[in-house]
């Protein structure tokens, strides 16, 4: 077995605590992102179209955070591989990782299954404003009407 030295020990220890700590921020981003989406399907159920616009920006803002947590996590992970990280010693990592993968997959369930609703929602919304009677609708406009108008103006001092 190869010794590494001290400082190298704790650039290691370093990058790992680092890494765990950016896997647990994002884990914590799509709970996060998870709770809101639950929400804005209540929000979608009760057709509230004010609560619908604050969950959409908060998940906008979430998604944004979870994208810059993504771009620092990469280079991290690749980094912590390179050095030797990738040991089964370190069983916290994989399952930060594999409890990610889940929440993930949570995640893009509960929006595919918001978008449903969303559509549906939309489709009766159109089908119902296309049942509305307008009662002027064949109804012929009097300013469209071809009247005789006058072409001259007399005026009187």
């Amino acid at each position: 077995m190869e010794k590494i030295s001290a400082q190298e020990l704790e650039e290691r220890v370093a990058l790992l605590k680092k890494f765990r700590e950016l896997l647990q921020q994002q884990r914590e981003k799509f709970r996060e992102y998870l709770n809101i989406l639950e929400k804005q399907e209540n929000s979608i159920e009760t057709e509230n179209p004010d609560a619908l616009l604050a969950h959409t920006e908060l998940e906008q803002q979430v998604v944004s955070n979870i994208v810059n947590l993504q771009k620092v996590i990469v280079p991290m992970s690749d980094l912590y591989n390179a050095r030797g990280g990738n040991s089964n010693s370190e069983k916290s990592i994989t399952d930060l990782q594999n409890d990610l993968s889940s929440l993930r997959e949570k995640v893009l369930a509960q929006n595919a299954k918001n978008r449903d609703l969303l559509r549906v929602h939309i489709t009766q919304i159109r089908t119902k404003i296309n049942s509305l009677r307008n009662p002027y609708k064949n109804a012929r406009s009097v300013y469209s009407e071809k009247n005789a108008v006058g072409s001259v103006l007399a005026v009187e001092a």
